[in-house]
C-alpha cells in the first residue's frame, strides 16, 4: 500500500480557499462606547477611533414626561451678520472653496463638504484670530480678501477628494507592481500600479474582538454578488484576500459610517469605486494590509 505524502496540489488548495470563502463571510455589526460585546447582540468596538458624531442629539424625555415648549424669541441679524458672504448654513461652491483654502493653512482637517456649520465656522475664527480680525465665525470681505491673499486657488482634487480621509504614507511593499493598498491607520484604500494612486476610497475595518488580518495577501476568489452563508448579508463585489476575509461594498458602511464594524472584512462605501476596482484587479493580485 502507497501512503500518501500529505502535500495537497495546486488546484486542490485552490479548492479548499474557495470552498472557505463560500462558506465564510462577514456581517456588519453596531459600535458601542464601552467597547464590549452587548449581551444578546453582535456589537463590538472597532479597531481604530470612531469619528465622534455629526451632531449632539439631546436624550428622550421620560415616558410619561411633556415637555414644556420654549418661548419663541425673534432673533434679528447683527449688521454685521447681514453683510457676511459666508455664514452657517450657507452652503454651494464657495463654502468649498473656503474649507479648501483653510485645509491649505491647516485650519480644516476634513474633506470640504461645501456646507457651513459648526466645524466650518470654528475654522474661521481660529483664521480670524490668526489675521487680527474680529472672531465673528462668519465670513465678512476683509476674512475673505485676506484669506485668498494667505492661500491659492484650490486644484480639483483638493475641492473633490477622492477620500473623506487623508490617504496614509504607503507601505513600501505597496510601491512595486499592480497591489491594493490598505491602510488601518487612515482608513483608507489605493489602487496602486508601481506605487501610483490609480484610485482610493474610504474603508473600515473589523472589531477588536474580529480583527481585519494584516500582511502581504492576494486576491483568491471574486464573487460580484456574493451573500454571506454564515450571516445571509450582502457581500456585492467582494474580492477575497484571506479565507473568509474580503473587500467588499458594504451598504451599512455607506449609511452609518464609523459607527459600525465588520467581522473582519474590508467593507467600501463607494459603490462605483469597489465596482471599478472589481473589474480591474485580478485574481492572483497582491493586497498589502497595514497599519
Amino acid at each position: 500500500m502507497q501512503r500518501s505524502s500529505g502535500r495537497r496540489t495546486a488546484p486542490a488548495v485552490a479548492a479548499v480557499l474557495v470552498a472557505a470563502a463560500l462558506v465564510v463571510g462577514c456581517r456588519p455589526v453596531t459600535v458601542t462606547g464601552a467597547g464590549s460585546p452587548h449581551a444578546g447582540a453582535s456589537r463590538y468596538a472597532p479597531t481604530t477611533p470612531a469619528p465622534p458624531p455629526l451632531g449632539h442629539q439631546a436624550p428622550p424625555a421620560p415616558a410619561g414626561h411633556t415637555a414644556s415648549p420654549r418661548p419663541h424669541r425673534s432673533v434679528h441679524p447683527s449688521p454685521r451678520a447681514r453683510r457676511a458672504l459666508m455664514a452657517a448654513g450657507a452652503r454651494g461652491a464657495r463654502v468649498r472653496e473656503l474649507q479648501a483654502r483653510l485645509a491649505q493653512l491647516g485650519l480644516f482637517d476634513h474633506a470640504p463638504t461645501g456646507y457651513y456649520a459648526s466645524v466650518t465656522a470654528a475654522s474661521v475664527r481660529a483664521f480670524q484670530q490668526r489675521q487680527g480680525l474680529p472672531r465673528t465665525g462668519s465670513v465678512q470681505p476683509a476674512a475673505w480678501r485676506a484669506l485668498r491673499s494667505h492661500t491659492r486657488r484650490p486644484a480639483h482634487d483638493e475641492l473633490y477628494p477622492p477620500t473623506a480621509r487623508p490617504v496614509g504614507a504607503p507601505d513600501p511593499r505597496c510601491m512595486t507592481g499592480r497591489v491594493i493598498c490598505i491602510s488601518k491607520r487612515s482608513n483608507t484604500l489605493t489602487w496602486r500600479v508601481d506605487g501610483r494612486i490609480v484610485s482610493a476610497m474610504d474603508v473600515r475595518f473589523g472589531s477588536q474582538y474580529t480583527p481585519t488580518r494584516e500582511g502581504v495577501f492576494t486576491l483568491t476568489f471574486k464573487s460580484r454578488h456574493h451573500v454571506s452563508t454564515l450571516y445571509h448579508t450582502a457581500m456585492p463585489y467582494a474580492m477575497f484576500f484571506s479565507g473568509g476575509q474580503a473587500v467588499h461594498y458594504s451598504a451599512d458602511f455607506a449609511a452609518r459610517g464609523y459607527r459600525g464594524a465588520s467581522h473582519g472584512c474590508v467593507n467600501v462605501r463607494d459603490r462605483a469605486k469597489i465596482a471599478a476596482l472589481f473589474e480591474t484587479a485580478k485574481k492572483g493580485t497582491k493586497v498589502v494590509v497595514y497599519h
